[in-house]
């Protein structure tokens, strides 16, 4: 029997972090939304008061705590989720702290779009006991979760964490073995990479790839419209996060990306990216 879990954490309240506590609390675990910049939680918290304004989800808002105290936020956690910037040694410094702060029992969780959490490994002691959760969000439009073991995660951890995907109603997504990206991300970047290295070649306009990926799929946006959405910056390091482990020149992002993002076009986050916002 797997025991349930009651207490989540999220670790990080940026654009997915703040929707992954979201989903946790509507469904009504006991949720604590933790990041060290205050105003980035004040930013969050105006968000997330509109999430739960629906009268059927007004009460759930109480399941929901924001801190600025790490040791708050991991005191009781059965389950950590991990949602900072997508940079491996930030994340193991982060799963150090989490593996020193919160219980023995509780589950490390990463929702890194591209790395295996067998990367984080060794900054904790609690191998058994790490699992990569993915999120693609917007969640309620795209209510999937990729789920993947470490190198020595443990079938309890794992079973716990396809449970809790399942009961915040989402679909996990099992990765039977460890591979950057796991389920839809991995065919989204071989998409994502055919059509930067066009634009960046000067063969297509973006708009018109976006325009042919609309028609085509019966989607509403199209790649740089989502790459703008993700933000380019966390595009770029994640193309980047290919590149280091292919050593394939085809992986390596375009110039023409990096050059946006000296010029501070972020995308949506900026208001210009691909497009102005």
């Amino acid at each position: 029997m797997v025991k349930d879990i009651k207490n989540v954490a999220v670790i990080g309240s940026g654009f997915t972090g703040k929707q992954i506590a979201a989903r946790s609390a509507l469904y009504d675990f006991k949720t604590y939304l933790y990041d060290i910049d205050s105003i980035a939680l004040k930013e969050a918290e105006k968000l997330l008061d509109k999430m739960f304004r629906p009268k059927d989800k007004k009460l759930k808002r109480d399941n929901l705590i924001l801190t600025e105290d790490l040791s708050q936020a991991l005191k009781n956690a059965d389950l950590v989720i991990e949602a900072v910037p997508e940079d491996v040694e930030i994340k193991k410094k982060v799963f150090s702290q989490i593996d020193e702060l919160a219980p023995p029992h509780t589950i490390i969780g990463t929702n890194s779009s591209s790395f295996p959490v067998s990367k984080m490994e060794n900054a904790v002691k609690r191998k058994d006991k790490l699992l990569n959760i993915h999120f693609y969000p917007p969640i309620p439009l795209r209510p999937m979760a990729d789920i993947m073991r470490g190198s020595e995660t443990s079938e309890e951890t794992f079973q716990k964490g396809k449970k809790w995907i399942e009961d915040i109603d989402c679909t996990p997504l099992i990765v039977k073995k460890e591979i950057m990206g796991f389920v839809f991300n991995r065919i989204w970047r071989a998409a994502k990479r055919e059509a930067l290295h066009m634009w960046a070649g000067g063969y297509v306009d973006f708009e018109t790839i976006d325009t042919a990926w609309k028609i085509f799929t019966g989607m509403n946006m199209g790649p740089f419209e989502l790459m703008d959405g993700v933000g380019l910056d966390i595009t770029y390091n994640v193309e980047m996060s290919y590149y280091k482990e292919s050593g394939d020149p085809k992986d390596k992002p375009p110039e023409k990306l990096k050059e946006k993002l000296e010029r501070g076009e972020l995308g949506l986050k900026t208001k210009k990216g691909f497009y102005k916002w």
